[in-house]
């Protein structure tokens, strides 16, 4: 297991994820942040089932970094609850996983 991470939240716009996503890496809160566009989202609010298209963030980032990290989503993001799900990343390339420690502060 390494200490790096991937951290998934979801956002209802194109500007807002591209927001969060320059604001993460100008921070040094994460490496890279992927924005994967215009997902469908089934989900339960405040006894309801809803559906919404979201853009989704797949954050590079490491163990250290993290609860910074939750806080600037919080900050951030327009949501009231915002996802923020961490996944320790067991193993992967070297000089990638060097590179996410060496971006992240």
């Amino acid at each position: 297991m390494t200490d790096k991470r991937l951290v998934l939240t979801t956002c209802v716009s194109l500007d807002e994820a591209r927001n969060i996503a320059q604001t993460l890496v100008e921070r040094q809160l994460a490496a890279c942040v992927n924005i994967v566009p215009e997902i469908e989202s089934v989900y339960r609010w405040k006894g309801e089932v809803e559906t919404a298209t979201e853009w989704l963030l797949v954050i590079k980032t490491t163990a250290d970094a993290f609860n910074r990290l939750r806080e600037a989503l919080s900050e951030l993001h327009s949501y009231d609850l915002p996802e923020c799900i961490e996944i320790a990343i067991e193993d992967g390339s070297a000089a990638y996983l060097m590179w996410i420690g060496e971006s992240v502060r």
